[in-house]
């Protein structure tokens, strides 16, 4: 996909966010002291949250995830943006639906104790 594509891409991600997406940014990331991004390009992925301050990406994983060629594509995506020098945080829908403050409280800690 070459970075027009990318960008526009992520533009359409931003507009069509998932309810856990949404929740986590509106009712957290959004206004967090340390800047975050959503639908954030990096390299040839693009990340559902990334913080460049706390070298953090977010992810949060729907029901696809949960199998084996889900699994398998999530190790490669992590494996490559690890060699960018990011750590990679992955949470489940429902742990975003159902312990909102926990998943908040994991993403606090990470980003004050890596910034």
């Amino acid at each position: 996909m070459d970075s027009k594509c990318h960008l526009t891409h992520a533009r359409q991600l931003r507009r069509d966010m998932t309810d856990e997406e949404r929740h986590l940014w509106y009712c957290f990331l959004r206004h967090y002291p340390i800047k975050f991004y959503k639908q954030r390009p990096i390299d040839k992925y693009i990340a559902d949250f990334y913080c460049a301050a706390a070298h953090l990406v977010i992810e949060l994983d729907g029901s696809q995830h949960y199998f084996p060629k889900g699994q398998n594509y999530d190790a490669i995506r992590s494996a490559c943006l690890e060699k960018h020098g990011l750590y990679v945080m992955r949470f489940t829908n429902p742990e975003v639906k159902q312990k909102f403050d926990a998943v908040c409280e994991q993403i606090d800690t990470y980003v004050k104790k890596h910034t």
